[in-house]
C-alpha cells in the first residue's frame, strides 16, 4: 500500500508537530523550510487537520500550531483519513441470484483487507513514531528536508 503524497506531507507536518509538543507552537512556515514542503501546501493540509481536530491555531507573536491533543492519543490512520477524507466504503448485501457473484466476493476481501490496515494504521499514534530511534538521530523515513526536526531556538528561524 502506497501512502497518497497529501497523507505522507500531513503525517511528516504532524510529526514535527509532535516532536515539538512540550515548546511553543510550530509556524507553517518553520514546518516548510524544515521539511520541503510549500507553504501554500501546507496551509491547505492544515486547514483540513484543522476542520478534523487534529491541530489547533494558535494566534499572535510566538503563534502557530499546536496538536489538539497529546502525541498519544493521536493516530496516523486518523491523520490519513482528515486528509483523504477516505471513507470505508461498504457494499449493499447481494441479492440471492448474485450472492456468489465474483465481484461480490472480491468486494469482500477488498472490505476486509482494508478494515485490516485501517486497524492497523489506527494503533499508530504519533507519540510513537516520536519515539522510533531513528527519529533522533537523522530524521527517519519522514524526513522531506534537514535532518533537524526540533527548534530550540525558534527565535533564529
Amino acid at each position: 500500500m502506497k501512502l497518497s503524497t497529501k497523507a505522507r506531507h500531513a503525517i511528516t507536518a504532524m510529526m514535527d508537530l509532535a516532536l515539538n509538543d512540550n515548546l511553543r507552537p510550530v509556524t507553517l512556515a518553520e514546518i516548510s523550510q524544515c521539511q520541503g514542503i510549500s507553504l501554500s501546501y501546507l496551509e491547505q493540509l492544515f486547514a483540513k487537520l484543522r476542520k478534523s481536530g487534529l491541530v489547533v491555531g494558535v494566534r499572535g507573536p510566538g503563534g502557530g500550531y499546536k496538536l489538539s491533543r497529546s502525541p498519544n492519543e493521536i493516530t496516523v490512520a486518523q491523520i490519513i483519513t482528515s486528509i483523504d477524507e477516505f471513507q470505508p466504503r461498504r457494499m449493499q448485501e447481494p441479492s440471492a441470484e448474485h450472492s456468489l457473484e465474483k465481484k461480490y466476493v472480491t468486494q469482500v476481501l477488498w472490505d476486509q483487507l482494508s478494515d485490516k490496515i485501517y486497524g492497523f494504521l489506527n494503533g499508530i499514534t504519533l507519540q510513537e513514531f516520536a519515539n522510533r530511534p531513528d527519529q533522533s538521530e537523522a530524521g527517519g523515513d519522514l524526513d522531506q528536508g534537514d535532518s533537524e526536526h526540533v527548534y530550540s531556538d525558534r527565535s533564529a528561524a
